[in-house]
């Protein structure tokens, strides 16, 4: 089951890095600030300082380390629990958590701020500007809760 975890969490995390490599480099979109892609979609660049959905913002250099080293922290935890855990969907979701705390880590790291960049709206009604790191965190803990509250009592 490790091997699975890890697995996953390394296709998550490369993926990530990959795909805020293109926005990055490729796209350029900090200098563009948004690409329309679909009437509901566009690519907006926000350098995110906070945590989930810009909470808790870390509006200094040691707000940042201890950001870093909390979920760093985070991410050791779930890394273990990878290595204990039996069961394949909660391998899964654990994999899927790993893989985007260690992306988010690494671009708080590289500059100061997480790199978001998925934007969905309808109409004046505007969704958080979020990244592949926090969609795959969000399924796996969406899978563990779903997972723990269908699970056979007894």
């Amino acid at each position: 089951m490790m091997r699975l975890g890890y697995g996953l969490a390394a296709v998550v995390f490369a993926i990530d890095q990959l795909v805020k490599y293109w926005i990055l480099a490729i796209v350029r979109l900090p200098e563009r600030g948004f690409v329309d892609v679909l009437p509901f979609f566009r690519l907006t660049f926000v350098g995110n300082i906070g945590v989930s959905m810009g909470m808790f913002r870390a509006n200094s250099d040691g707000g940042r380390w201890l950001l870093v080293a909390l979920t760093a922290g985070i991410a050791l935890i779930v890394a273990v629990w990878i290595a204990r855990e039996k069961q394949r969907g909660e391998v899964v979701a654990l994999g899927l958590i790993l893989g985007g705390a260690l992306g988010n880590i690494i671009d708080r790291v590289r500059f100061g701020y997480v790199v978001d960049f998925l934007h969905f709206f309808w109409g004046a009604h505007s969704f958080w500007v979020f990244n592949v790191a926090d969609a795959a965190i969000t399924a796996g803990v969406l899978l563990l809760l779903l997972r723990a509250l269908l699970a056979p009592k007894g």
